[in-house]
């Protein structure tokens, strides 16, 4: 993972690169799930990063289905909606088209967003376009009962994966699937079949409700005889929020902390490819990956290469997946803008540690439930630059006992984690924030269609400010 906040991460699965190259380097601050400013900000990237001769090199747009814009189509479902396309009004609801241009072929993105299901003053509804259909609804024919847990949600997203990959299959089009439910995301919830029927709770019934659908999507695979020709991979955007756990929230195990924190329990998230023919069921890799690697991983699948006029973080996986062949690579772990730690074969170095404030720690949010290191779960934003705290994630997977400064392994890690952060560092040209400026005057009060459904806000006076970072 590339940062512990969903859109920075998910942000890196696109772009293939760091936050603070692709300048979405946080959650849309101060919003909580309804989406202030960045609905339309994502898909162009102001990174760029020195060459050999130290000039900077232009950038581009930025999608891990550039391949797509060749050889198919596209689409996310799910949480991530940043990239809508309406021929008429474009992504942001005012005109013009956020997209790259070689995705002009792919068809309309599903933005929809499970626990934004709740029509507010504070946060308005988002219209969702079926554009084959030409349907246009509102978030609150899809609610969420936040007494029971029951919607529908994950059964929508899931009817919306089959019936795209059934059209494409029919046409003899490749294609490319984000599905990314967010059932599992407080408020928690689950359809009525599958609600009680966990040990876990809530939380487990929508557990089991994600696995049903990745099975049935498997299984339609399989039935249009496509299974050894499509590259399926899980994984998440950030480790369990214990701040929701238990009820509202998963666990992560051994390692330390949780979402919004850049230790292993907010980093770390399992990953599952699936390939029959290619790939052995069972098989396991030591390979340390990153969601970064999918946008490289997927231009490979392509045959294409990775675009030559920046530099690309994410690292081709086939390798790995198909041959076995390890890469020695660093992962960098980022924070807004900080580069808080990185990790190098088995060795983790935090040069700056923080759970969250204690204004917020005492207001009862806690990133760590039951989890306090001296030293090292702090609640004030500590400085380790000149000693970094080094833990061996082999034997210390939570993060609880660092190295002695005087080790003579703490120094031999230093000495190979030193040049790597320094290399990093001296070429990155940080990409232009996109998420500095936030006005609640932008957010979807009136999109495009309200007026005939009578479903328009009016939208408060625009007042643009700089965003709030609480995290």
């Amino acid at each position: 993972m590339a940062s512990p906040h969903r859109q920075a991460g998910r942000t890196a699965c696109f772009a293939g690169q760091v936050p603070a190259a692709s300048g979405v380097r946080g959650t849309w601050p101060g919003c909580h799930g309804g989406g202030c400013c960045g609905d339309q900000v994502v898909a162009a990237s102001g990174a760029k990063r020195r060459g050999a001769g130290g000039r900077a090199r232009p950038s581009a747009p930025q999608h891990p289905a550039l391949a797509h814009g060749r050889h198919g189509v596209g689409r996310p479902g799910g949480v991530w909606r940043t990239f809508q396309r309406d021929p008429e009004f474009g992504p942001d609801g005012r005109g013009g088209d956020a997209l790259p241009e070689l995705l002009h072929g792919q068809p309309p993105v599903l933005p929809i967003q499970g626990s934004s299901a709740h029509r507010t003053s504070a946060h308005p509804q988002r219209l969702l376009y079926h554009q084959w259909a030409r349907q246009e609804r509102f978030y609150e024919e899809f609610p969420i009962n936040l007494k029971t847990g029951e919607a529908n949600l994950t059964q929508i997203y899931l009817q919306e994966a089959l019936e795209f990959i059934q059209r494409q299959q029919a046409a003899h089009r490749p294609f490319f699937l984000y599905w990314a439910v967010d059932a599992t995301h407080a408020p928690v919830y689950a359809s009525k079949p599958f609600l009680g029927t966990s040990q876990r709770g809530r939380y487990g019934d929508a557990i089991r409700e994600l696995d049903d659908s990745v099975g049935r999507i498997l299984r339609l695979l399989r039935d249009l005889s496509i299974a050894e020709n499509t590259f399926v991979f899980f994984t998440s955007d950030n480790g369990a929020a214990l701040i929701s756990a238990p009820r509202q929230g998963g666990s992560n195990g051994p390692f330390l902390c949780g979402k919004q924190t850049t230790f292993e329990g907010g980093m770390r998230e399992p990953a599952i490819v699936w390939w029959p023919g290619h790939i052995p069921a069972g098989q396991v890799s030591h390979q340390l990956g990153s969601i970064m690697d999918l946008f490289t991983t997927s231009l490979s699948l392509a045959g294409l290469e990775p675009p030559r006029d920046r530099a690309i973080d994410g690292l081709d996986l086939l390798p790995a997946m198909l041959q076995g062949r390890l890469t020695d690579r660093p992962i960098f772990y980022y924070r807004g803008n900080t580069l808080m730690a990185v990790t190098l074969g088995q060795y983790k170095a935090h040069f700056w540690t923080w759970t969250n404030s204690w204004e917020e720690f005492k207001q009862g949010i806690d990133f760590c439930p039951g989890q306090n290191v001296s030293g090292v779960t702090t609640h004030s934003q500590e400085e380790h630059t000149k000693l970094p705290l080094i833990f061996h994630l082999g034997r210390d997977p939570g993060e609880r006992f660092p190295l002695s400064v005087a080790s003579i392994e703490y120094l031999d890690a230093l000495r190979r984690i030193t040049p790597v952060v320094q290399q990093h560092q001296e070429a990155l040209v940080p990409g232009q924030p996109q998420l500095n400026v936030c006005n609640r005057a932008v957010m979807n009060w009136a999109p495009p269609g309200c007026e005939k459904l009578g479903k328009c806000l009016t939208p408060p006076e625009s007042v643009p400010e700089k965003c709030s970072w609480p995290h």
